[in-house]
């Protein structure tokens, strides 16, 4: 054996006692103190968050509206106005006195249906136009990276499966 191999042996012999385990990873780090928390000012009362351009951190990523909604649960604006246009279902379309009143509804958690005509409004659009077959909604976009302000959104009666 050559020496330099044999003296590395030896080293190693002597840091490590044979049988000898690493300290467990909980035992380190129950031996370090820790640190303590550092003591945080609290706003003043009269804070108000300024978005300055960036997205709100309680808008929805999947409809793109922002929705307020109180501790309850329930949606802040009651009716028509609380439904957003991607959250709006269309029951029903009628005749009355001439012109078309759509039945709508909300999401699957608001069974509530209402009435609506041309020139209603709802979270984030207002309806444009009722067909016999659609209801035609002028959405406001609220997306800072588009171009476009408003774009018009048409709630079919039935879907395709449906008038398969």
């Amino acid at each position: 054996m050559k020496p330099c191999v044999f003296v590395l042996l030896l080293t190693m012999a002597a840091v490590t006692p044979v049988g000898a385990q690493a300290p467990a990873a909980g035992a380190a780090a129950a031996a370090v103190p820790e640190a303590p928390a550092p003591d945080l000012p609290s706003p003043p009362a009269d804070y108000t968050y300024r978005s300055g351009g960036r997205r709100d951190p309680f808008m929805s990523l999947t409809s793109g509206t922002s929705v307020k909604v109180d501790t309850v649960g329930n949606s802040a604006i009651k009716g028509p106005a609380g439904i957003s246009v991607y959250e709006l279902n269309v029951k029903g379309i009628v005749l009355s006195n001439g012109t078309y009143v759509a039945m709508v509804s909300g999401a699957s958690g608001n069974r509530q249906t209402y009435t609506v005509k041309a020139g209603s409004r709802l979270f984030d659009g207002i309806v444009q136009s009722i067909t016999a077959d659609a209801v035609v909604i002028l959405q406001q976009v609220d997306d800072p990276l588009s171009l476009d302000k408003q774009r018009q959104v048409r709630k079919p009666l039935r879907t395709q499966e449906e008038g398969k």
